[in-house]
């Protein structure tokens, strides 16, 4: 079969995006976005990559010259829809944990075409890490690199006004792109940056808040093949996702719509100084059923999020008291538009063309946990003066999924039964995990102790869990239960109270 550079051909352009991330999500929404904007406006730029771990995609995405195919598949007003585009929008991916490219990273500070960064290094991606030096090559905390790559663009511009960034982050925390600019600023006062510098972050350069929306299972593994046969071509970077997408930006000196015109090329985005309202609504019960659900799904022998959907006896309900009857009781706002948006998320859980894998989804489960579900948990609480049963259960199943004390590469090896599965997460959560489920005792003393110890951890949740009352002792009871009878028993005792 041919190969898609034989079939397709990469297009010149202005390198004017730099993207942290090289995964499937960015390139199923933001690059698949820009490709669109190329076709139907006069944008004419071009995605450089970032991958922003030492592994990553860099050599299987520059070996297809940036081309690859999205598949866009779903159910819209009962009708099946298929969409197949190459995209041509990516010029190259750079991999800055090698000399050469990091220094062809690091021209690009100087660069006149560049224009925006976006970014996508999950939840615990935006966050502060000592010891990062200006003149490390490279930093390891994203912001770090983002600072020391603005720093870079200021010097070389002599500060000059027209030429700072437009950040948007994707990243699923709250207001990321002013903690991203914290952040930034934090790095450049220990690194004793001038004053000037401060002052064109905050005068010449956009740090926008976003949040976005789409459901990206990714590479169609079990598909593939006939995904390509259909082509004509041999894609390895098959990238699938739903129809439905949404890009909220919240701008804080003005929109960009002018250099971005998404809405031109009739795309989904929401321009707004207040995104909150999009924000909460998406995070808690989309993002929110996805956390809440997966680990315990797992555990219980599914392997997608339409495994779920299809259980309807156990992991259905679960999931849809989990929505109705403690997420939303849980947020303010209109309840029938809360249920609206509820409804049509569970139907596009139910898109039987993108099997979203748990385990894909399983990444960094604490801060996704912290972020996604942990508000929903304490504003039931302070609504109902009492304990919500199946987010409490949510969280003593991240914990029981968390069960391991050997490493395969940086991951922590789980057990499911005969099988075993990669548990991933930042180094000091394994860690603690890891020495935890190294003590003995029996399962009462093993599950008060992990209930004690993960509630307790000031630095995961910001504030001691253990403190809301009966938490501690709800998750050691769960714990021992999975522990006793198994998920699948645990669950249905759960979801028939």
């Amino acid at each position: 079969m041919q190969s898609i550079t034989s079939v397709h051909q990469t297009v010149q352009r202005k390198e004017k995006v730099l993207q942290f991330g090289e995964g499937n999500f960015l390139r199923a929404f933001v690059d698949w976005m820009i490709d669109i904007l190329n076709e139907k406006t006069d944008f004419n730029g071009n995605v450089v990559l970032v991958q922003p771990l030492d592994r990553g995609l860099s050599d299987m995405i520059n070996a297809q010259k940036g081309l690859y195919t999205t598949v866009l598949r779903g159910v819209q007003n009962k009708k099946t829809v298929e969409e197949y585009r190459t995209i041509n929008s990516v010029s190259r991916c750079l991999n800055p944990y090698k000399a050469d490219d990091y220094q062809e990273y690091m021209k690009l500070a100087s660069s006149e075409d560049l224009r925006f960064i976006v970014s996508n290094t999950t939840e615990a991606g935006i966050s502060y890490h000592g010891g990062d030096k200006l003149t490390d090559q490279i930093q390891v905390s994203f912001p770090a690199k983002v600072c020391a790559f603005l720093y870079k663009r200021y010097q070389a511009f002599n500060g000059a006004s027209d030429k700072g960034l437009i950040v948007i982050p994707c990243e699923l925390i709250d207001k990321n792109g002013d903690n991203l600019k914290r952040i930034v600023k934090q790095y450049a006062q220990e690194w004793n940056l001038e004053a000037g510098f401060m002052t064109w972050l905050d005068e010449a350069c956009d740090f926008c808040n976003s949040l976005v929306d789409r459901i990206v299972p990714g590479y169609p593994r079990a598909e593939a093949e006939a995904i390509c046969t259909k082509l004509g071509y041999q894609d390895n970077l098959l990238d699938s996702a739903e129809i439905f997408h949404l890009w909220v930006i919240e701008c804080h000196k003005n929109f960009h719509e002018d250099e971005l015109p998404f809405n031109k090329a009739g795309l989904n985005v929401v321009w707004t100084d207040d995104m909150s309202f999009y924000r909460t609504r998406k995070v808690r019960i989309l993002n929110g059923a996805h956390t809440m659900s997966v680990l315990a799904a797992y555990q219980a022998g599914h392997e997608t999020v339409q495994d779920c959907i299809a259980d309807k006896n156990l992991l259905f309900p679960f999931m849809y008291k989990g929505i109705f009857e403690e997420i939303i009781p849980s947020m303010e706002g209109s309840k029938e538009e809360l249920e609206a948006y509820a409804a049509d998320v569970l139907e596009r859980f139910e898109n039987p063309y993108n099997p979203h894998q748990l385990l894909s989804i399983s990444l960094n489960s604490v801060s996704k946990f912290k972020t996604r579900n942990l508000p929903s948990l304490l504003g039931y609480v302070a609504k109902n003066s009492k304990l919500p049963k199946l987010l409490v259960f949510s969280l003593s199943a991240l914990i029981s999924f968390y069960e391991g004390t050997e490493y395969e590469g940086s991951a922590l090896k789980g057990r499911r039964g005969d099988e075993t599965y990669l548990i991933q997460d930042s180094p000091e959560i394994l860690e603690v995990f890891a020495s935890l489920y190294a003590e003995g005792g029996s399962l009462k003393v093993k599950a008060q102790r992990l209930a004690k110890a993960v509630l307790s951890n000031t630095s995961w949740w910001a504030q001691d869990l253990t403190k809301v009352d009966g938490l501690e002792q709800a998750v050691a009871a769960n714990l021992e239960a999975i522990w006793t009878v198994g998920m699948k028993e645990a669950l249905a005792s759960l979801t028939k109270k």
